[in-house]
């Protein structure tokens, strides 16, 4: 336990602890390992809630106690985000798998917010059906993770992103209490669309516990084509024209691998007659580059590129970079430009205009490059967010210039967690 801290919070702690094993029983609460910290920063204790109920209880202790509370599904992603200020108590949904509701008739499912994206995938697809995104890491990433940190994927170009996805959610508030979007609630939250206001804030307004989601058929057939481009400008071209077509891709990539050519991926999800045609449709507005067909492979590109910053031991760093879908080319020309002969830069950019960038130098290089980088996108109108960089590195604010968002954004979060309970620190302007 850290030196600095006070006798009065390890009392509180002591206190705490003896409260949530009365609540979760003896075996749910354990004392935090070095394999538990949260981005630098060791917490105390553990808690593992065994129902939304009992982590709603816990969440209240924490925050009377003046605890800061992290909460954490499979782990995947604890690394995002700024630091925390303190962590005192992670509250683990690992308990909290379960598929409550599978109204497949009406293609929707409810489910406990540590069920993982694996799990729920096996089981829609016994009736053909699927939550449509690919999101990174999914045998051990839980359903409140991904809405946390909106991770979505290259599916979101068709399907859109988990705002879009998710149709209802409950969350546990600071205060002890359970508050849902829709039908009968125990905390009445009129005002807000708790889906799209929890979905991407990092755990900062209360702890997802369950959540709905719309479904989508799976495919009959899938086919992914891909096409070297000539250059950065030659494969904005083609981006361009393939979205402009009247092409029903599913996804749509460019890869940008070291010094190769950029490398365009196109997935069509469709019958075996459909996809005939599709695909001699796209033949013609990519002439005359040649065509090969790789597999499903390259969808796996960005899992790539995070599991390699995050997992690797070399000197790395991972951003997720935003812009718009017409700045793609002057996006890439601007990571060339600062970061040639210093950094290695490989980058997967979706037609969305929001793509991954793994940068792999010493770490003062890192530090430098990315604040020059981030500078550069604002410029443009876009964002640059850290995901991943070393420790040695200077420290980085992971998410930038908030804007003018940033007052109603701290509003909200008064509203929610006046105590700054939840996660704080870890998101945008400090919240």
């Amino acid at each position: 336990m850290d030196a600095d801290i006070s006798s009065q919070s390890i009392q509180g702690i002591a206190t705490f602890e003896e409260r949530a094993r009365a609540i979760v029983s003896i075996e749910h609460v354990r004392t935090a390992t070095a394999t538990d910290i949260v981005a630098g920063v060791q917490p105390q204790l553990i808690v593992e809630p065994g129902t939304e109920q009992e982590l709603a209880k816990i969440l209240k202790l924490a925050n009377e106690a003046s605890l800061a509370v992290i909460p954490r599904g499979g782990g995947t992603k604890l690394s995002w985000g700024n630091p925390p200020r303190r962590a005192d108590i992670v509250l683990s949904t690992a308990r909290l798998g379960t598929v409550l509701e599978y109204a497949w008739s009406d293609l929707t499912v409810t489910l406990q917010a540590g069920c993982t994206v694996k799990q729920l995938r096996e089981v829609l697809a016994q009736v053909g059906q699927r939550l449509a995104l690919d999101s990174l890491w999914p045998s051990r990433a839980t359903v409140g993770g991904i809405l946390s940190t909106n991770d979505s994927g290259a599916l979101r170009l068709r399907f859109g992103s988990l705002r879009d996805l998710v149709i209802g959610i409950t969350i546990a508030l600071p205060d002890g209490t359970l508050a849902k979007s829709g039908g009968k609630v125990v905390k009445n939250v009129a005002g807000y669309d708790l889906p799209k206001l929890v979905t991407g804030a990092l755990g900062t307004l209360g702890v997802i516990t369950q959540a709905t989601f719309r479904l989508h058929p799976l495919p009959q057939e899938s086919r992914t084509i891909s096409c070297l481009a000539g250059n950065v400008r030659e494969a904005q071209r083609l981006l361009l024209a393939i979205q402009n077509s009247k092409l029903a891709h599913s996804a749509l990539q460019v890869r940008f691998v070291e010094s190769m050519q950029p490398q365009i991926d196109v997935l069509f999800e469709a019958t075996q007659a459909g996809l005939a045609a599709q695909v001699e449709q796209l033949k013609a507005i990519l002439a005359p580059a040649a065509i090969i067909d790789p597999g499903p492979a390259v969808w796996n590109a960005r899992q790539e590129l995070y599991s390699a910053a995050m997992e690797n031991e070399a000197p790395s760093a991972l951003t997720k970079i935003s812009v718009l879908p017409a700045q793609i080319a002057e996006a890439f020309e601007t990571l060339i430009k600062i970061t040639a002969n210093r950094v290695r830069l490989n980058a997967v950019i979706q037609a969305t205009g929001i793509g991954a960038v793994h940068l792999r130098a010493a770490p003062s290089v890192l530090g430098d490059t990315l604040s020059l980088l981030r500078i550069k996108f604002e410029a443009m109108g876009g964002s640059l967010v850290i995901a991943h960089h070393p420790q040695a590195a200077p420290q980085l604010d992971a998410w930038g210039n908030a804007g003018d968002a940033l007052p109603l954004m701290r509003a909200v979060k008064q509203q929610f967690d006046p105590k700054s309970t939840l996660n704080p620190g870890r998101f945008v302007g400090g919240i």
